[in-house]
């Protein structure tokens, strides 16, 4: 087993060798999100942003939902990788962070692929059909709503499909018994779920910040 620090420089070389490497919407999106200050911890890397391209291609999805916007880098993400025709629905309670995401999908030429719902996420998801209507689904918000989003998320997900989940590592935090903050508590509630939920087959990747990646059956 090797193991080493995955530094900046070589996280920007693996992103420079992606089909999709960063581009002039990408940087100006990353230095108005860096500007929000401590906030901007709460966007994605280029990296995980890459691979969520690559798994709405692999699957060919067409419908896809993301809890948690921020200033929409995931969903410029997912939203390039969606079959012609495809949409993405994003769910996020701040009108003021996605603007900024709003801008930099018209920018890209995305905006007509995706719908943006402000409100709590979770009334949302309820008001939705119950049908699985979905192909793809990301979770990448407050993590006390994660079991919940899970809850609502899964059986409106195709046979097929994927669900994806970010931070469930929670650097770390989540195996220190130690700590009882709520969020962890909360992941480890949410990673237990997942791992006994016969409706999906799941992996949990060591990258990023924990990523789960799990497969509706």
């Amino acid at each position: 087993m090797r193991n080493f620090t995955v530094s900046d420089e070589v996280r920007d070389y693996a992103a420079r060798h992606s089909t999709w490497p960063p581009d002039d919407v990408v940087e100006q999106l990353r230095s108005t999100t860096q500007g929000l200050g401590g906030a901007s911890g709460m966007q994605i890397g280029d990296d995980q942003g890459q691979l969520l391209t690559m798994m709405a291609r692999l699957i060919g999805a067409r419908r896809a939902v993301e809890v948690g916007t921020f200033t929409g880098y995931s969903a410029l993400c997912i939203a390039r990788g969606l079959a012609e025709g495809g949409t993405l629905m994003c769910c996020d309670i701040s009108a003021e962070w996605t603007a900024i995401g709003v801008g930099a999908w018209r920018q890209a030429g995305l905006a007509d692929r995706i719908e943006l719902c402000i409100g709590p996420a979770i009334e949302t998801l309820r008001a939705l059909a119950p049908e699985p209507v979905f192909d793809l689904a990301f979770i990448d918000a407050d993590k006390t709503g994660y079991p919940d989003y899970w809850d609502e998320l899964v059986p409106r997900v195709r046979p097929g499909g994927i669900l994806l989940a970010d931070n469930v590592l929670w650097s770390g935090r989540v195996v220190d018994q130690n700590d009882i903050d709520d969020d962890t508590a909360a992941l480890r509630t949410f990673n237990d779920t997942v791992a006994r939920d016969d409706r999906v087959e799941v992996v949990v990747l060591t990258a990023f910040d924990g990523l789960t990646i799990a497969r509706k059956l």
